[in-house]
């Protein structure tokens, strides 16, 4: 963290609503953004965004700056959007990635995992086709995957994030690719704006 931020926390702490105010415009952007692609849909996204914000307010007098206040803020907003996922039971109906088989596609030549992820989710017709996989990811590897493809963060940090150890977001990451892979190769146009 920086030492404005440091500041901002400690005016906030203090009741400073404008240091407050300053705190959530500053972070409001990658919080909405890693809601969306956890779940899907921007008024849900939304909801996680606004609980987010009441945590911290409600909870910034715990946090103890020894993360910074982003990584205090995602697991915030990760633990939200889980949560969210679990009440909707959404993802009940899809298997567990342990239990699913990977088979070989036949007739298709799947390239491995590209480096950057962030480049190809900017391509429109990628981004369907990823959106499209996504949801049918279960939620705990989702949330691998958003934070450490999608949002860029460390496996360290997604480890502690998410409560895991550092293997097991690996393992988590490895499985969530291979499945998104072989969805995205299984659909024709995904082959074809890969290509």
């Amino acid at each position: 963290m920086d030492q404005s931020e440091i500041e901002l926390i400690k005016q906030a702490k203090n009741g400073d609503s404008q240091a407050l105010a300053k705190l959530v415009k500053k972070h409001s952007s990658a919080i909405y953004n890693v809601g969306l692609r956890l779940m899907q849909n921007e008024s849900e996204a939304e909801d996680v965004l606004q609980e987010t914000f009441l945590t911290m307010v409600q909870k910034l007098n715990m946090f103890a700056g020894k993360s910074a206040l982003s990584t205090w803020l995602y697991r915030i907003a990760t633990n939200v959007a889980l949560g969210k996922l679990r009440d909707n039971q959404k993802w009940q109906s899809h298997k567990d990635l342990n239990d699913l088989d990977y088979e070989p596609l036949t007739g298709s030549q799947i390239l491995t995992w590209p480096e950057e992820v962030d480049q190809m989710w900017k391509d429109q017709s990628i981004q369907s086709c990823m959106k499209a996989a996504l949801t049918e990811l279960p939620e705990s590897y989702r949330a691998v995957f958003v934070l450490r493809d999608l949002e860029g963060m460390s496996i360290k940090r997604t480890a502690k994030m998410l409560d895991l150890t550092e293997a097991n977001v690996k393992v988590r990451l490895m499985r969530s690719r291979l499945f998104l892979r072989d969805k995205m190769a299984k659909n024709f146009h995904c082959i074809e704006a890969n290509a």
